[in-house]
C-alpha cells in the first residue's frame, strides 16, 4: 500500500490515505518519491477551476527514484532519479512535429485514468496524470526527465513546473534579450523562478510586483532591481522606473482578470504581456477596441514555459550547478504530506512561496 493525499470532492478536505496502485504497465515506471512542491494548479484542482475525475490523488511537481520499470521501457531504468513530467508530449500529435510538445494533444490522457485504488474499492485518480502527493506513484516513461544523481532531489522536484514554467516563460516565449525590462507580477514559485529567468536573459531593469511586501527582500535577492505592490498608480510607477515607456515584458503569474490587466497596462506600446496563470472561466478580461490596435501590444498565454522538459530541464539544471539558478531560495515552507491543507490555505492568502512536501 501507498500513502497518499486523497481528495474526495471539490473543496472537501485532502485525507492521508492508503491506496494501491495499479500494477505498472508495459510503457510505465513506478517512482518513490522524495519531494513534492505544492503549486497553485493543485489548488486550483481542489477547487474545481481546472477540470478532474474525482477521487484524486493531488500533485504534480515531484522528483524521486524509479523502482520498477514496464517491459518496453528503455529510457529510464531501476534507480534513475527523476523529475516528474506532468505534461508528457506524444512525439507525434500535430502540436509535437509542430516543435509545439508543450501544447501536445495527448498530454492529459493519463488524468482520465485511475492510477490506484482506494482502501473502500474506490477507483483513485492522479491529478494531472501524476499523482505527486504520495509516497510512490505509477507514470509513463514518458512523463520521467532523469537527473544527475548528485542533483538533491529536493530542489530538482521544483524543475517539474514552476521552475520549468517561469524560467521558460522569460526564455522560451517571451524570449527577453538583455538590457530589456521586465515586471513580473505574482511573487509565487512560479514568479519567483521568473525573476531568475530575467536576470539570466540579462534584463537591465526587473520589478517585481507583489500584494505583499513582505516579500521584497526575497525578490530583490533574486535578481529583482524594484519592488512595487499593486494598485492604481503602478503603471504610471513602473513606467517612471523605464524611461517613461513602460516595461518591454511583463509576466503575470496569477491568474486573475486584474492582475491580467495590469500587466497589459504596464507594458510599453509595442510591448509583450506574458500569461502564466490559470484562471477561472467566469473571470474575464476587458479591453477597448481602440487600445488594442493603438499601443500594438502582443498579450500572449504560456503553457508550461513553453518548453518541452527533455530539453530545458538540463539547460536549467546548468544555471543551476553554475550558481545563476538558486533553487532552494524559492521555498519557504517544508512540510509532511499531511500539512498541504494549510499551505492551501497559506497559497489563498497570498502568504509565503513555494511549499516543499518531503518524503
Amino acid at each position: 500500500m501507498t500513502a497518499a493525499l486523497v481528495l474526495r470532492a471539490v473543496d472537501g478536505p485532502a485525507v492521508v490515505e492508503d491506496v494501491e496502485l495499479n500494477p505498472v504497465g508495459p510503457a510505465q515506471v513506478r517512482v518513490r518519491l522524495a519531494a513534492a512542491g505544492v503549486c497553485h494548479s493543485d489548488l486550483s484542482l481542489a477547487n474545481g477551476t481546472l477540470r478532474q475525475p474525482f477521487p484524486v490523488v493531488l500533485g504534480h511537481e515531484g522528483a524521486g527514484v524509479v523502482v520498477e520499470v514496464g517491459p518496453d521501457v528503455s529510457d529510464v531504468s531501476v534507480g534513475d532519479h527523476v523529475v516528474l513530467n506532468w505534461s508528457p508530449p506524444c512525439r507525434s500529435c500535430w502540436f509535437c512535429d509542430a516543435g509545439e510538445p508543450y501544447l501536445c494533444a495527448h498530454a492529459d490522457d493519463a488524468r482520465g485514468v485511475p492510477f490506484a485504488r482506494a482502501a473502500d474499492g474506490a477507483a483513485v485518480y492522479a491529478g494531472l496524470g501524476t499523482g505527486a502527493f504520495a509516497t510512490e506513484t505509477v507514470v509513463g516513461a514518458n512523463a520521467c526527465i532523469p537527473v544527475p544523481a548528485d542533483i538533491p532531489l529536493a530542489e530538482a522536484a521544483l524543475l517539474g513546473c514552476a521552475v520549468l514554467t517561469g524560467v521558460g516563460a522569460i526564455l522560451n516565449s517571451a524570449r527577453v534579450r538583455a538590457g530589456e525590462s521586465v515586471a513580473v507580477i505574482g511573487l509565487g514559485g512560479v514568479g519567483l523562478a521568473a525573476l531568475q529567468g530575467a536576470r539570466i536573459a540579462g534584463a537591465s531593469t526587473i520589478i517585481a510586483v507583489d500584494a505583499s511586501p513582505a516579500k521584497e527582500e526575497l525578490a530583490l535577492s533574486l535578481g529583482a532591481t524594484h519592488f512595487r505592490t499593486p494598485g492604481p498608480s503602478l503603471a504610471k510607477e513602473i513606467r517612471a522606473l523605464t524611461s517613461g515607456r513602460g516595461a518591454d515584458h511583463a509576466v503575470e503569474c496569477v491568474g486573475r482578470a486584474a492582475t491580467i490587466r495590469a500587466a497589459w497596462s504596464v507594458t510599453r506600446r509595442g510591448g509583450r504581456a506574458t500569461v502564466l496563470g490559470l484562471g477561472s472561466t467566469t473571470d474575464e478580461v476587458t479591453f477597448s477596441a481602440l487600445e488594442v490596435a493603438y499601443f500594438a501590444r502582443t498579450l500572449t498565454g504560456c503553457m508550461y514555459g513553453s518548453t518541452d522538459p527533455a530539453v530545458d530541464v538540463p539547460v536549467l539544471l546548468s544555471h543551476y550547478r553554475s550558481g545563476a539558478l538558486n533553487l532552494s531560495a524559492l521555498v519557504t515552507d517544508h512540510v509532511a504530506l499531511d500539512e498541504v491543507n494549510a499551505a492551501f490555505e497559506r497559497m489563498r492568502n497570498g502568504v509565503g512561496a513555494r511549499t516543499l512536501i518531503h518524503f
